[in-house]
């Protein structure tokens, strides 16, 4: 089994799985001819279904093994096992800068630091012409030594314009950290897109929140290209004001109004950071009374007038295209753009076109500009014309978009029905669930499952609620499409098991039956007895060409009167389909 613990790949034993992602899983290994521990990054197989895919991975790792810099982690080695490549880099004993943003704020010395090692790493880099491209917090590594690391430039793009390198498509930013020009699939990319990336790690950092988080990452990468930066102030009333300026220039949509260097942003961040009295040297913040002085409630003229000319209006699109851009780039921001569609079928979810829509929350022209618009939607429309902060009246909208094959409007009028009903409302949860579930929608049934299982907070949801959970995050886990609106890290922090059954059964359908195998296993270790485990242990026998064992585990689960009646029917299905 291709990158199994305890076996060998090359020189390399592989000592346990440390994480994964949507391109890539990152293993702990030992190199016994140099006796040290190895960070072993093994892309997933589908990459490999470019045929020119191999020469480029090898040029681009010859690229990135040569950054040479104290605060970039180096790659040592690159190779391939059983037709998958892999990264082999140091080994870093530590944690990550996002793990520490979750101990709480950060200290001046913390600050600065980031500053300076995340900031001189990213400037030498881009002075060799390499690009990130997905800098976030997770991407940096504090080591147990007290040394900070930039990590995986492993898939970097060479900056060079003409350069061949790794599909666009599959080497995309995280949604809460991507670039506007990112997000709307622009191709010539520049130092601009890192050093916006950069700059929202520093807003994170001072304000304590990113600048933009929504339920899905439709929503999130939607704001970065047209809603302007919350002010740093408006949030948090201790941020400086010389601070906040530079906060404003380096996450400017337009990339042309940016920093033109990681350098200049440095200095210029560092710069406020002493005017406005909180030292980069120390271990805690301090700020000078003046610099409190502020109603943020009221923004005086000269104010507003300098933040609007910091960001610059883009302008509303009337035709589909950026739409269509928008729904594609997804993909590849969550780094799922390398993954075939196996089965060859087109999934119901982008199956049907999609509407025009040319502002944040959905809407529809008078009917008299859509002949062909349904009653439906027109009546739907009027109603949230008339209730615009009604949650109600924007699901009505939401289904009957949906209804009339318009999946994208519908799902953004959905988020904005969520958005206002607000995260205890478990009324309208469960309203909303229950529509969506009838209607066999299992992405949004999933996404609004969570939603309501949130709401009990300290209660013990109900039986039906549980198993509606589980029934939803399994179907749609099939679909090529569902981490563009279900995170899978949601699901771990409301059942860590059900979120190892999700990746399994995601990765049979849209990756490799080694990585299913491997996401059953954990699952498996984690609750044994869950009977989503034997459901999908079957239909990866059912892949495997296993038909036998299929139909024995298939067979018990249909017969098991202890099991949730959706699993019996399930495998009742799967059975069906055995000759």
């Amino acid at each position: 089994m291709s990158f199994k613990v305890g076996e060998n790949v090359g020189p390399y034993r592989i000592i346990e799985q440390l994480g994964q992602g949507g391109m890539a899983t990152v293993f702990k290994a030992y190199h016994a001819s140099l006796d040290r521990y190895v960070a072993v990054k093994a892309l997933h197989q589908a990459f490999n279904e470019d045929s020119t895919f191999t020469a480029r991975f090898q040029r681009e790792a010859r690229v990135v093994a040569k950054l040479e810099h104290p605060n970039i982690v180096p790659v040592y080695d690159y190779s391939e096992h059983e037709s998958r490549p892999y990264l082999v880099m140091k080994f870093i004993e530590g944690d990550t800068l996002k793990a520490r943003f979750q101990r709480g704020a950060l200290s001046s010395q913390e600050i600065e630091q980031v500053v300076t090692s995340v900031g001189s790493a990213l400037g030498y880099a881009h002075q060799q012409g390499v690009l990130h491209r997905d800098i976030k917090p997770s991407n940096v590594l504090l080591s147990n030594e007290g040394v900070m690391y930039l990590a995986d430039f492993g898939l970097a793009r060479i900056a060079q314009a003409g350069e061949s390198t790794l599909s666009s498509d599959s080497i995309m930013g995280t949604p809460q950290y991507i670039s506007p020009e990112q997000a709307m699939g622009k191709k010539d990319l520049d130092s601009g897109t890192d050093i916006y990336s950069f700059g929202v790690m520093l807003y994170e950092m001072v304000v304590g929140q990113v600048p933009f988080s929504a339920d899905t990452p439709f929503s999130i990468i939607h704001d970065h290209i047209y809603t302007p930066l919350p002010l740093p102030m408006d949030i948090n009333p201790k941020v400086p004001e010389p601070v906040q300026k530079v906060l404003l220039k380096a996450l400017a949509k337009d990339r042309a109004d940016r920093y033109e260097t990681v350098e200049d942003l440095v200095y210029a961040f560092k710069a406020a950071w002493t005017e406005a009295g909180v030292p980069m040297q120390g271990t805690a913040i301090t700020m000078r009374p003046a610099s409190l002085k502020r109603d943020t409630k009221i923004q005086d003229k000269a104010t507003a007038q300098r933040i609007e000319a910091s960001q610059p209006v883009v302008k509303k699109r009337s035709s589909s295209w950026i739409w269509v851009s928008l729904v594609l780039m997804l993909i590849g921001c969550v780094g799922l753009g390398a993954f075939a569609n196996r089965n060859g079928l087109i999934r119901r979810w982008f199956a049907q076109p999609t509407a025009i829509v040319n502002s944040p929350v959905p809407s529809l022209p008078p009917a008299s500009a859509q002949p062909n618009v349904s009653p439906a939607i027109v009546a739907a429309q009027e109603l949230v014309n008339q209730n615009p902060a009604d949650p109600n009246a924007h699901l009505g909208l939401s289904l009957a978009l949906w209804d009339d094959g318009q999946p994208v409007p519908a799902l953004q009028a959905l988020t904005q029905a969520a958005n206002l009903a607000g995260p205890t409302n478990r009324e309208f949860f469960a309203n909303a669930t229950a529509e969506y579930k009838k209607r066999e929608a299992w992405i949004a049934t999933a996404g609004l499952y969570l939603r309501l299982v949130q709401t009990y907070r300290d209660e013990t949801p109900p039986q039906e609620v549980k198993d509606g959970l589980s029934e939803s995050v399994y179907k749609a886990s099939e679909q090529k499409d569902m981490p563009l609106f279900v995170f899978f890290d949601r699901i771990d922090a409301v059942n860590l098991p059900l979120g190892y059954i999700a990746r399994g059964r995601y990765a049979l359908y849209n990756g490799n039956i080694e990585e299913a195998k491997l996401q059953l296993n954990n699952a498996e270790n984690n609750k044994p007895d869950m009977y989503e485990v034997p459901l999908l242990k079957a239909e990866i026998e059912l892949k495997a060409g296993n038909q036998r064992i299929a139909r024995d585990i298939l067979t018990a689960l249909s017969s098991d009167l202890g099991a949730p009646a959706w699993i019996r029917d399930f495998a009742n299905q799967l059975l069906q389909t055995i000759p």
